[in-house]
């Protein structure tokens, strides 16, 4: 499994889903194909050399597609299958934030 010396594919993924920006980069995606520079726009500020990297991180694992003819990102089906993976995630952390944490 790439990505982790266990062979576990959960390793793998938090590895690659807890790098700097790239559940940010999932989620604005989560919107719909957007391009580069409107991606970093909507990431606070995210430098381009980062932005680029994490592209290169989530293409090469299958989570994210580039639309050549429009030069836009786009989450791919199995990209689209995290949400509702962490969904789960996200509810829990909404009641974590209303308990005052």
């Amino acid at each position: 499994m790439r990505g982790s010396t266990t062979g576990r594919p959960l390793m793998a993924a938090l590895d690659l889903l807890g790098r700097r920006w790239a559940l940010r980069i999932l989620w604005e995606l989560g919107e719909g194909p957007v391009g580069a520079r409107n991606l970093r726009e909507r990431c606070d500020g995210m430098s381009s050399s980062v932005l680029y990297q994490r592209l290169r991180e989530l293409l090469a694992a299958g989570l994210v597609h580039h639309r050549g003819d429009d030069d836009r990102y786009e989450l791919t089906p199995v990209g689209r299958s995290l949400g509702a993976a962490i969904a789960p995630l996200e509810q829990w952390a909404g009641t974590w934030a209303a308990s005052g944490h």
